[in-house]
């Protein structure tokens, strides 16, 4: 399976855009670990879970086959980049006690990959899965984000988009799994924030790729009509689905 890079080109509007998890579910994460020694977070993007994971394991090697993705990830001292495929990282057997995947299983081969964490978990280390959608205001913006979405940039969303629709509830998992809480992303945004943060998006790419032009710089006049004030914060919030299972003992 060939590496679909669709992140590299916006590489530093995602580390700059892209909404933060909370912290409550990284402290959950690591209560589920057998140990605080190394944490591996694969498909690290910009590197925002790995500097997360810092807080709480001893070491954290974050790995992305995008040369760009990590030229613009946080630093962080106990934090190891890594320019490699999930499918195949160069961890040694049996050294990891957490592995971490936000937002990015859906581009996974998940044969390959579930066979690389098997082989790089220690017994009874965890592995950890989850994803986002479409956020909401509770505001009438709502409407003019779900056209947006579904009819404007829609077409140009790649196939693996509906997986995380689903909440990667559809997703073949390797290992028995545990019922997790209920985690958030929350976010106080102003219309610009909320533009910036659409450029980040692959259908996006694919759309100004296609046809040419920026769908973000055509739906802005309507969506900073339903929007009010351009500099007026909104409460966001994503829904975060995750799933997690243990490596036998």
């Amino acid at each position: 399976m060939s590496f679909k890079d669709h992140f590299s080109q916006q590489a530093a509007d995602y580390a700059k855009f892209r909404p933060h998890y909370p912290p409550a579910l990284f402290d959950w994460l690591a209560q589920q670990a057998p140990g605080r020694e190394l944490a591996w977070d694969a498909g690290t993007g910009s590197g925002q879970v790995a500097v997360e994971l810092a807080r709480l394991f001893e070491k954290v090697v974050a790995t992305d086959p995008s040369a760009r993705q990590i030229d613009n990830a946080e630093a962080h001292p106990k934090v190891e980049y890594r320019v490699e495929p999930a499918e195949g990282s160069s961890l040694e057997a049996s050294s990891v006690d957490l592995v971490t995947v936000a937002q990015a299983l859906h581009w996974f081969d998940f044969p390959a990959f579930y066979a690389e964490a098997e082989r790089v978990l220690k017994p009874g280390g965890v592995l950890a899965a989850w994803c986002y959608g479409l956020f909401r205001t509770g505001s009438e913006a709502d409407a003019v984000l779900d056209l947006f979405y579904t009819k404007m940039v829609g077409p140009y969303w790649p196939p693996e988009r509906r997986l995380v629709e689903e909440g990667y509830r559809t997703l073949p998992f390797p290992f028995p799994e545990t019922a997790a809480p209920e985690f958030a992303m929350e976010a106080e945004w102003d219309l610009d924030d909320l533009l910036g943060y659409f450029g980040t998006w692959s259908a996006v790419q694919g759309y100004r790729e296609a046809k040419g032009r920026d769908p973000v710089a055509e739906i802005r006049q309507r969506l900073a009509d339903a929007w009010g004030s351009p500099g007026a914060k909104k409460a966001i919030k994503w829904p975060v689905h995750l799933r997690i299972g243990r490596k036998a003992v």
